[in-house]
């Protein structure tokens, strides 16, 4: 007999000539509520927290020094955190606290300068209509695989809430695909301690 494990692991579609997966998640959207949105705020007020909000802020600030729209605010740290930041969430609880600060940003309607995706650009069912609203920067953090098997041993293999699945080459060239050249790239992340975690700074090309 299967187990849900099983069926689960089943319905991932591996690309390996892209480096890349994909798990259909219908029910994904139902993950975000305000207990998520709670369970964010506790892990940013935290040291470690503290520190990935402080490495993010670096990161934009080495390449890009205007408006920046935040999507997937997690709990709003790095909106509340950064001057000139907006944010775009899915979760009526972030969409709410967005708005209560006048910080709410509708990513597809209008184009921005700069997106930052921490944690959230393997949320997307479809990732390449998000980075397309941006102009010039795309700022990412995200779990980076080796192979299939590494996804499935991964604490990052979410059914219901992770959608994609990329090896580091498989994320430059799906940007290089959408018309993204690679600036920068480091593991400053699972240096603070987090598991597997890369960090990317992609520039639209001419």
């Amino acid at each position: 007999m299967k187990s849900l494990s099983d069926d689960l692991r089943g319905q991932l579609i591996w690309i390996p000539a892209l480096g890349m997966a994909v798990h259909p998640s219908p029910d994904a959207d139902k993950t975000y509520n305000a207990d998520y949105f709670a369970h964010y705020q506790t892990l940013a007020d935290t040291d470690m927290g503290r520190a990935l909000t402080r490495t993010r802020i670096e990161m934009v600030a080495r390449h890009y020094d205007g408006p920046v729209l935040d999507v997937g605010i997690g709990a709003g740290q790095f909106v509340e955190s950064r001057p000139d930041t907006t944010g775009y969430d899915v979760n009526p609880a972030g969409i709410d606290w967005l708005k209560d600060r006048s910080l709410w940003a509708d990513l597809h309607h209008g184009s921005f300068d700069a997106l930052t995706f921490w944690d959230a650009l393997e949320h997307f069912s479809e990732p390449e209509t998000a980075v397309a609203r941006a102009q010039k920067w795309v700022f990412v953090s995200i779990p980076v695989f080796s192979d299939l098997d590494h996804i499935f041993a991964s604490k990052h293999f979410k059914p219901g809430e992770h959608i994609y699945y990329w090896t580091h080459a498989g994320l430059v060239n799906w940007f290089s695909r959408q018309g993204f050249s690679l600036v920068e790239h480091n593991t400053t992340e699972s240096d603070l301690g987090r598991e597997g975690i890369s960090s990317y700074a992609f520039l639209r090309r001419e």
